[in-house]
């Protein structure tokens, strides 16, 4: 039987057999817990270990310190016999013979009586999954659903019109991206992004960058208090605006490059040091960089490789006639007071985990891969879209955005498996921050957005190429 030791600090390790009659158990700080765990390193739910099949797997519950195998957060982990997994600062070690596991091995697939789906990638001859989704993971998918017509229904009422705009902020918050916003002042987009906090119940702060803003106005910094029980005085952290669910940063290029990169490494690691010491952020953790794209004088615009940082570039832009009309009615009014809470944090971290295991078939992993490597001229058998208006083409970074981007469209819409419109759908706010025009392209009044599409007809959607061609 699988064994389980937690160790806390330099308290005696404790020792839990797995319950094979069970198909789970969580681990936390909460007594609720299979296994409790005291340290306050550790969530009330903090990690959950699954039999799966094959084996075991330890799942991350949408903890705050996460779980972190050889240093690096994970948010599953297949367990090994013998290994060692950090649940925040708590060592978890994993013991099963290898007499054990094959005989788990031998169990499931002796008990393997797989589905085929009809219609999705669940299909026997995909290489990914061949079980349809869990009841459980069904009932998720159902749940999301709807509180995406709430969402949107609640912000009908304070944002006019924004429908694709906010369709790509629900995508990137569920695939858990940051965005950059691109669109001239009073366009509401702060707005949009506290209305959305407050329909998702987290918590918000907006920063506006200035040309002598310092790193520490958005990571915070250390100061002097006196302690009035010892009356010995201390330095204690203040906490930073970078400390907050969703974060504004408004004109993030009217602030020099030094301060720019503390947010940017705060987005990329999800944590902050000071003083020697790495300080986790809140999660969910979620960015809006907005840039002006008519002032140039006293800005310091993002270089490309800081841009590919972004998970989306959305463009947000005027109002249709009858939008402003009903923009200025309701501005010009009494409006309206505060929205109802559709989804909790706990609730946005599990659906966050449900879209990462959303599958994928594999012709449209290929095909995603093969559209971000189109746009590079210097590949083989590039088409001649690129080879004409473009200098330098996305990386692979893109590549996986694409891929989980189309994850997550695909559940908001209720779907348990991705489409080619899915991919399609996402290319745009994926791809045109990647992707630098040449002088023709310019010269000929061509955007990223106009190369994109034309890029899409060209691709083509199922793989054809010769035993010679380049993937």
């Amino acid at each position: 039987m699988p064994r389980i030791t937690i160790t806390v600090a330099e308290k005696s390790p404790k020792s839990y057999p797995f319950p094979l009659d069970r198909k789970s158990v969580t681990l936390g700080r909460g007594k609720e817990n299979d296994i409790p765990i005291d340290c306050i390193s550790t969530s009330v739910k903090h990690a959950e270990m699954c039999r799966v099949e094959g084996g075991f797997e330890l799942r991350d519950m949408g903890s705050t310190n996460g779980i972190r195998l050889n240093g690096k957060r994970r948010e599953v982990v297949r367990l090994q016999n013998g290994q060692q997994v950090m649940i925040g600062a708590v060592a978890f070690d994993f013991d099963l013979s290898d007499e054990e596991m094959d005989a788990l091995k031998e169990e499931k697939k002796a008990s393997e009586s797989a589905e085929e789906l009809k219609g999705s990638p669940y299909h026997k001859t995909s290489s990914l999954r061949t079980e349809p989704p869990a009841p459980d993971d069904v009932a998720a998918v159902e749940r999301l659903l709807m509180a995406r017509k709430k969402i949107t229904d609640e912000l009908a009422e304070k944002i006019v019109g924004m429908d694709q705009v906010i369709d790509e902020l629900l995508i990137a918050i569920f695939a858990r991206g940051h965005c950059l916003l691109m669109g001239v002042p009073g366009l509401a987009k702060t707005l949009l992004v506290s209305s959305l906090a407050e329909c998702l119940s987290l918590s918000f702060k907006r920063i506006q960058f200035t040309p002598d803003l310092m790193p520490s106005d958005i990571i915070g910094s250390e100061i002097l208090q006196d302690d009035p029980e010892t009356g010995h005085r201390r330095f204690m952290f203040a906490r930073g605006p970078v400390f907050a669910n969703l974060v504004l940063a408004d004109e993030i290029n009217r602030t020099p490059p030094k301060t720019q990169a503390a947010l940017l490494e705060a987005m990329q690691e999800k944590k902050v040091s000071v003083g020697g010491e790495d300080m986790l952020l809140d999660e969910p953790f979620f960015v809006l960089a907005t840039q002006n794209p008519i002032e140039q004088e006293g800005t310091y615009p993002l270089p490309e490789a800081q841009l590919d940082r972004f998970f989306f570039n959305i463009l947000v832009d005027y109002p249709r006639y009858e939008e402003e009309i009903e923009i200025v009615r309701r501005i010009s009014g009494t409006g309206r007071g505060s929205l109802s809470k559709v989804l909790d944090r706990d609730e946005i971290m599990f659906l966050q985990n449900l879209v990462r295991r959303t599958p994928v078939a594999d012709h449209l992993l290929h095909y995603a891969t093969r559209l971000v490597r189109a746009t590079r001229p210097k590949q083989a058998n590039a088409p001649s879209v690129t080879q004409d208006w473009i200098t330098y083409g996305a990386g692979p970074r893109a590549s996986i955005y694409l891929i989980v981007a189309a994850k997550a469209r695909a559940v908001l819409r209720g779907r348990y498996h991705v489409s080619v419109e899915d991919i399609q759908a996402v290319a745009l706010p994926i791809l045109r921050h990647r992707i630098i025009l040449n002088f023709a392209a310019h010269s000929e009044g061509l955007t990223t957005d106009d190369v994109i599409k034309q890029l899409l007809e060209v691709v083509p959607e199922e793989e054809r190429l010769n035993k010679k061609g380049n993937r």
